[in-house]
Order: C-alpha cells, then sequence, then structure tokens
C-alpha cells in the first residue's frame, strides 16, 4: 500500500474510532468510510485491533515528537500538555483517540499484546523528570503526576456536552477559556510543590 493511501486511510480510521470509539466502530463501518470492502481491509491490516493499533502507534509517535528540546524543561511540559488539551482541528481526532485509549480500555486490556501508548506516556515521564525539582523522582512519582495531569486534562475534555447541558452553552465557553488557565495552575503548583519523596 503506498505511503499516502496508507496515511489516508489512517486519517479516516482515526476520525472514526474518535467519533465512536474501538467498541463503536464495527470493521464493516471502518471499511465502508474507507471505501473498501471488508475483505480488503482486513487483508490490508488483518483485523479490527491491528488497525487500531496503527492508528495508535501512529498517534503516540507524533505526541512523542511534537515537543520541542530547545525549550526550558518547565515551559516544554507546560506547552506539549496545553496542546493536547486545546488540539489544532488537525490533532482533535488524535486527542480524542488518546482519551477513549486511556479511559474506555477495559475490554481489551486483559488481551492487548502491544500498548502503543506506553512510549507516549514514558515520553511524559522523562519529560517531568527534566524538571529540575523533578530529577531525582521516581518513575513512579513522576508517572502519577503525568497521569493526574492527563486525567485532569481528559475529564474536561469528555464532559463538554454534560456542562453545556447543565450551564448553556455560554457558560460553557467561559469556563473553556478558563480551563487552561487553571490547567497551568496546577502544573505550576505540582511542579513547585515536588516529588512526595522530596516534600
Amino acid at each position: 500500500m503506498a505511503s499516502d493511501t496508507r496515511e489516508l486511510l489512517l486519517d479516516r480510521a482515526e476520525a472514526l474510532f474518535a467519533e465512536r470509539g474501538f467498541y463503536g466502530a464495527s470493521i464493516a463501518a471502518i471499511a465502508n468510510e474507507l471505501g473498501l470492502t471488508k475483505q480488503a481491509l482486513l487483508h490490508h491490516y488483518g483485523s479490527k485491533e491491528r488497525l487500531y493499533g496503527e492508528v495508535l502507534k501512529r498517534i503516540s509517535e507524533r505526541f512523542e515528537t511534537s515537543s520541542t528540546t530547545d525549550e526550558d524543561p518547565v515551559s516544554a511540559l507546560k506547552s506539549f500538555l496545553l496542546r493536547l488539551q486545546t488540539p489544532t482541528a488537525g490533532g482533535l481526532n488524535s486527542t480524542r483517540v488518546l482519551m477513549r485509549e486511556l479511559l474506555d480500555n477495559k475490554s481489551r486490556a486483559d488481551t492487548a499484546g502491544t500498548w502503543y501508548l506506553k512510549p507516549f506516556l514514558e515520553h511524559l515521564t522523562k519529560m517531568v523528570q527534566a524538571i529540575p525539582n523533578w530529577q531525582d523522582a521516581s518513575d513512579v512519582e513522576a508517572f502519577a503526576l503525568v497521569y493526574q495531569l492527563l486525567g485532569a486534562i481528559n475529564y474536561f475534555g469528555i464532559s463538554r456536552p454534560t456542562l453545556t447541558g447543565i450551564f448553556g452553552a455560554e457558560t460553557y465557553a467561559d469556563i473553556d477559556q478558563a480551563f487552561p488557565i487553571q490547567l497551568e495552575r496546577l502544573i505550576d503548583a505540582a511542579i513547585s510543590a515536588g516529588p512526595i519523596s522530596t516534600a
């Protein structure tokens, strides 16, 4: 399969997984969205799980390479997390698939052979450990911070319909503008506090 055709197929599959999740996107719906027969899709990818794995792998690699090394470690971590919280239009599907994989994976967790997001999570952990007062933090402590921050981002990201319903679109828009500021303050506070072992 040509590289540009493969990327287009993965783009469309990513959009479908973002919209419906792994469980909501049937192999027939994916094939239809991609303009393929079910048999042709299975010929190229073998299974829905493999296609999903390719989508996750590409997202993980994209996020991993999107952090810049010329920023100081604190700015690099903050800008990376804020990009996850307010993705560009092109990155919105990637962020949604990432959220779904972290939050909605209980049925696949027991049988997953490859964890495509592991390098992404390890990368974020290393970003935390690059911060001066976190350099002696254990992997566990740094990861706990990473996951707490990802949790805040993901929780807010999936809450839009509910919050809009409760408070209305205008108030939600105000909350949406305030959230990145509060997230940045949360990141600053956590970084300043340092790891538990040195607190």
